[in-house]
C-alpha cells in the first residue's frame, strides 16, 4: 500500500484574550452578511460601547447596520450581548463570512470574538456536543489607497 508521508508542522491555535466578544442570534448575523454582500465585498465590524456596527461600501453606495446590546428580551437566545474591553474595528471579506453563516441552522446563537491583529473567531455552539469555530484573518488596508486624493 502506498502511503504519503507529509512533512508539515501541526498548526495549533493559541488561546488569546479578545478585546470584544459579541453574542447574537445566528439568523440575524446570517441576514446581515447576506444583505451587505449585495452592496460590497468587505465588511467592517466595529465594536464600541454603543453596539456592534457592520458596514460596507460598494459601487451603489454605503450600508451600515448597528446592533445594540439587548438582554431584556423574553427569549434569551435572541439577545445581543456585547463584552468589550476596548473598541475594535476590523475589515473582513464578506464571501468568507457568508460561507461561515451556512452553519447557522446548527445553533440559535453565534459568538464573534474580535481583537486587533488577531483573526476573528465565529463560533456556533452545537447543543451539548461541542462547537464549530471559523477563523478569518482581517484584511489589511493599503495605506497607498488612502493617500490618493
Amino acid at each position: 500500500m502506498k502511503l504519503m508521508d507529509i512533512d508539515s508542522e501541526h498548526l495549533g491555535i493559541p488561546d488569546a484574550e479578545y478585546h470584544a466578544i459579541v453574542r447574537m442570534p445566528s439568523a440575524e448575523f446570517a441576514r446581515i452578511c447576506k444583505d451587505l454582500s449585495s452592496i460590497g465585498d468587505t465588511v467592517v465590524i466595529s465594536v464600541t460601547k454603543e453596539g456592534v456596527k457592520f458596514s460596507t461600501r460598494g459601487d451603489i453606495g454605503n450600508a451600515n447596520i448597528v446592533c445594540r446590546q439587548n438582554s431584556t428580551v423574553d427569549k434569551p437566545e435572541q439577545a445581543t450581548i456585547i463584552e468589550m474591553n476596548q473598541p475594535v474595528s476590523l475589515t473582513f471579506a464578506l464571501r468568507y463570512m457568508n460561507s461561515f453563516t451556512k452553519a447557522s441552522p446548527l445553533s440559535e446563537t453565534v459568538t464573534i470574538s474580535l481583537s486587533s491583529e488577531l483573526p476573528v473567531v465565529v463560533e456556533y455552539k452545537i447543543a451539548d456536543m461541542g462547537y464549530i469555530r471559523f477563523y478569518l484573518a482581517p484584511k489589511i488596508e493599503d495605506d497607498d489607497e488612502e493617500m490618493k486624493p
